[in-house]
């Protein structure tokens, strides 16, 4: 049945969470989080280095204006953790500078 005021969301709850891995580590993600809600969810503020210096980052703007939350993703590098949604299984890891290797 579609909700049809604010008030049939009331009990409305999440489906069931589901784990993906970070830097293999095993995190619990709800439904519907993106992968930089999922990693604070879990205690992670830092998932970038930058390319010059190697400083930590994380989410700075949230709306994917800044590409500071840069985190590979399935092997896909430069994926925007405030932008993309976490699947069951995802592998997400740490990404260092550009990401690209040579």
């Amino acid at each position: 049945m579609t909700p049809r005021t604010p008030l049939d969301l009331v009990d409305a709850r999440p489906g069931p969470a589901f784990t993906v891995t970070f830097d293999g580590r095993e995190i619990t993600v709800l439904p519907g989080q993106t992968i930089a809600a999922a990693l604070w969810s879990a205690g992670v503020t830092s998932w970038r280095t930058t390319r010059g210096s190697g400083e930590p980052r994380g989410v700075f703007c949230g709306i994917g204006v800044c590409f500071d939350c840069l985190v590979s993703v399935n092997g896909r590098v430069n994926q925007r953790a405030c932008l993309v949604r976490a699947e069951a299984g995802d592998v997400i890891r740490t990404q260092e500078g550009t990401g690209h290797h040579d």
